[in-house]
């Protein structure tokens, strides 16, 4: 069975993205200075790993539909060479890129993590924008969280861990690696998770 995975780089007080995202500034103003632990040239050993490990064990990407909207001009294709699924309102044909193809789907994030399992041939199903990882994360359809620990303070900006509720969810740190860049941090969730075919109903999409 795949796995869900929540893959993210955050500040230090604990934003995913600067203030005012836009097409323009797909990740927000100020929001690249999360970024230099992939942008730096040449990398660190332990950060290559990290990025190569995630690229190798993808199997299919759920996504928000603001994501999709700001990061497809940048991308020019699939955020990675796999089948993505778009939450949305709005219903739109399937969309074939050179290195993938992405699916709209408007039933829901249950939905889509059903339909990315299909595919996914037992690799991980990638979660990208805060709304989805949140509700994935409320739901119990969230396995494991690969957090990128970035030497920055943001001050504003978009939060990852929020809107979760007053209930507490535990986890299990699996893994801890460091590079002058940035500190990997690898976390199973430790309730038990809801499968695809009985997980709660879903809470709304992410547009």
């Amino acid at each position: 069975m795949s796995k869900v995975v929540l893959n993210v780089t955050m500040s230090l007080d604990g934003f995913m993205a600067g203030p005012n995202i836009s097409t323009e500034h797909p990740m927000g103003q100020g929001g690249l200075r999360l970024h230099q632990w992939i942008l730096n040239t040449p990398t660190s050993d332990v950060d290559s790993t990290v990025a190569q490990e995630v690229s190798a064990s993808t199997g299919a990407v759920v996504l928000g539909r603001r994501t999709f909207d700001v990061g497809v001009g940048v991308w020019q294709d699939t955020p990675y060479p796999v089948p993505c699924f778009v939450l949305t309102h709005s219903a739109e044909h399937r969309r074939a890129m050179k290195s993938g193809t992405f699916t709209f789907v408007t039933s829901g994030v249950k939905n889509a993590l059903q339909q990315a399992e299909a595919v996914a041939d037992g690799k991980d199903i990638l979660l990208m924008g805060a709304d989805i990882a949140q509700q994935a994360l409320s739901a119990g359809l969230l396995d494991e969280i690969n957090l990128q620990i970035a030497p920055v303070l943001m001050g504003d900006g978009r939060r990852l861990f929020e809107h979760l509720g007053t209930e507490g969810i535990e986890l299990e740190r699996t893994r801890i690696l460091a590079s002058p860049h940035v500190t990997h941090l690898r976390f199973r969730v430790a309730h038990d998770r809801n499968t695809l075919d009985g997980a709660a109903p879903d809470q709304g999409l992410d547009d």
